[in-house]
């Protein structure tokens, strides 16, 4: 397919937009370090909210969310729906925490949560870690998802995607730092989210769709329609509900849904005015995110089923493309390609919105955690300013040059999901405690981070040797259902829940075995940040023997208010998930019933929220 001069005259809107208000922007983001990490810490909780739906509004969701319901139905969903309880949870008990710290990066919370060395140690290890290892592998999976989009769509070649659509983003995002990327993310967002409605309803009408009843009346489409898992499999419910719910949304570190917050959430409750523009960005965020968007991307999702039942029918449509980058996570991108002209450019530059938004954001946040809490923190203290901004604009570039290489090894969306919840299995119980227990120590960070790691290295190593046994049985004459039988396999849940228990139980040993901090260092903490009396009493009990006694109003905890809070408030987006997928199916009872328990529940949560602001 081509793109008219009229599609592309709308995408050139685009990016002459981001690169102007780069510009704009690059002479405040070039005052300091914090003007270009965090704007000065003083941004409104709408524009964060907003940016925070945009950065997870990326090119590769709807490609993942096509990969999702494509093979598990709607309710395959749920491995990431299950993430709006660590949200919530985030809202109403962290949001406050976070920006009463005053740091400018999560890695910083180390040194401050933290004593001596190993806090130091850790600081420049995680830096590193999450700047270069983790965040260069989800730029990776997103410029994936872009590589696919322009070769189905314009087809250009990988590298021709990740020079246009890279190179216009590492320069805006270099330019106008924090502030560049939020107003960017704030106006790219509405763009994005008007692509994929006008992505559904052309999807809905194509000729061999013909409307939403003849697509729900579609045996393709048919049994995968139900919001919930079907409970009489009970492999497939415990793999797509029941174990996301009970365990994978509190143990499992994942970008965008870290568990207590971090990433570039954290980054952007940093950057709010107070605690309550923190706490209302991170609200907007969680309802724009789960309750809004996953709709348009489900329908085209399920309209593909009926275009194109299957990967052979992928493979024929593309010939041109590589056969590695055939996958369910195309059909998306596939369905795109019968939008008229006008329509076509509208919806092709609110990707190309989704991918500059998420790849913007990630480049800022893993210059932050190289410059701030690396460069400047153990090579070179004195640094000026001007110098530090330098710095900060030449690690975007290599940032952006090494997830352009990683990109080209990926398969899918889906499979870069699993890798990334795997590396992160087991470390986020330690991510809720160490606020509010004293005993959790750097030694603690570090034995999650190393186990869980190693886990995910072990099963990468067992999943090749298993593909080698295979590919020898078969070339053997052996049948595939044979094949099978004789292999052990372990199943990538079975992965998550053993990798969870190995690393929970490791870092837990060592915090017992190993000494808790310094006192006066946990006594600093507790008198900035305030977490409340529950798992620090014997440090309130130390600061009363030196006669420093901790006043009873910074003793309240405010997190079992929260937990209410946070249960009301995920009960209510729900609901509002759900009326919305049931007006759509024409359920229109259930629907209103739904809505009705939204506003009552709504009602509620501003009750808890003006609670939680005047305790």
């Amino acid at each position: 397919m081509t793109l008219s001069a009229l599609d592309w005259g709308i995408v050139l809107v685009f990016f002459i937009l981001s690169l102007g208000i780069g510009a704009w922007a690059s002479r405040h983001a070039s005052k300091s370090a914090l003007s270009f990490f965090l704007s000065g810490r003083n941004m409104p909780w709408y524009l964060l909210g907003v940016s925070m739906v945009a950065t997870t509004f990326s090119v590769d969701t709807p490609n993942l969310v096509a990969d999702i319901v494509r093979q598990g139905g709607i309710a395959g969903n749920w491995v990431w729906w299950s993430f709006l309880l660590t949200g919530m949870l985030t809202v109403f008990v962290y949001a406050k925490l976070w920006r009463r710290s005053e740091v400018i990066t999560d890695i910083e919370f180390y040194e401050l949560r933290y004593s001596g060395k190993a806090a130091a140690f850790l600081r420049g290890f995680r830096a590193v870690y999450l700047g270069m290892v983790f965040n260069v592998a989800i730029m990776a999976a997103v410029n994936l998802a872009a590589i696919k989009i322009g070769g189905v769509m314009l087809g250009l070649s990988p590298w021709q995607v990740i020079f246009i659509a890279g190179g216009i983003t590492v320069l805006f995002s270099s330019l106008g730092g924090f502030l560049g990327v939020v107003l960017t993310d704030f106006i790219l967002f509405f763009a994005a989210m008007a692509g994929s409605i006008l992505a559904a309803y052309y999807a809905v009408h194509h000729p061999q769709i013909g409307g939403l009843s003849q697509l729900f009346g579609h045996p393709s489409v048919a049994d995968k329609l139900s919001i919930l898992p079907d409970f009489n499999n009970w492999e497939v419910a415990v793999v797509v509900f029941i174990i996301p719910l009970t365990v994978q949304w509190w143990a499992v570190w994942y970008s965008g849904a870290e568990p207590g917050g971090g990433g570039y959430i954290a980054q952007r409750m940093l950057a709010a005015k107070d605690e309550q523009h923190s706490m209302g960005a991170t609200l907007l965020f969680n309802v724009a995110h789960y309750a809004l968007r996953p709709w348009p991307w489900i329908i085209v999702a399920l309209c593909s089923l009926v275009v194109f039942p299957d990967l052979e029918a992928l493979e024929k449509a593309f010939p041109h493309l590589d056969g590695k980058m055939i996958g369910h996570d195309l059909a998306y991108s596939a369905m795109l390609t019968f939008l008229p002209s006008g329509v076509l450019g509208l919806v092709f530059a609110s990707m190309v919105a989704a991918y500059m938004s998420t790849i913007s954001t990630c480049l800022n946040l893993g210059s932050s955690y190289m410059v701030h809490d690396f460069y400047q923190r153990f090579i070179h203290p004195e640094a000026s300013e001007k110098r530090l901004v330098t710095v900060a604009r030449l690690v975007t570039l290599l940032l952006m040059i090494f997830s352009s290489l990683l990109a080209l090894v990926l398969q899918n969306a889906l499979s870069a999901f699993h890798i990334l919840m795997q590396i992160g299995a087991g470390t986020g119980l330690l991510f809720l405690l160490r606020w509010f227990w004293y005993r959790i120590n750097p030694y603690s960070e570090l034995t999650a981070m190393v186990v869980s790691f190693a886990m995910a290295l072990v099963f990468l190593g067992i999943e090749h040797y298993q593909g080698l046994r295979l590919e020898a049985f078969l070339a053997s004459g052996m049948e595939l259902e044979i094949a099978n039988e004789q292999l052990w396999i372990l199943k990538t849940h079975e992965q998550l829940l053993i990798g969870v228990g190995v690393t929970t139980l490791s870092w837990l040993l060592v915090t017992w075995l190993t000494p808790s901090d310094n006192f006066e260092d946990l006594e600093r903490f507790y008198r900035k940040v305030r977490p409340g009396k529950i798992g620090w009493e014997k440090v309130i009990q130390y600061c009363a023997s030196k006669g420093r006694a901790i006043p009873l109003d910074a003793q309240k905890s405010e997190w079992p208010l929260g937990i209410v809070g946070m249960a009301v408030g995920a009960s209510a987006v729900y609901s509002g998930l759900f009326a919305i997928g049931y007006y759509i199916f024409g359920f229109y009872v259930l629907a209103i019933f739904l809505s009705v328990f939204f506003i009552i529940l709504t009602l509620i949560l501003f009750k808890i929220w003006k609670k939680l602001n005047y305790l």
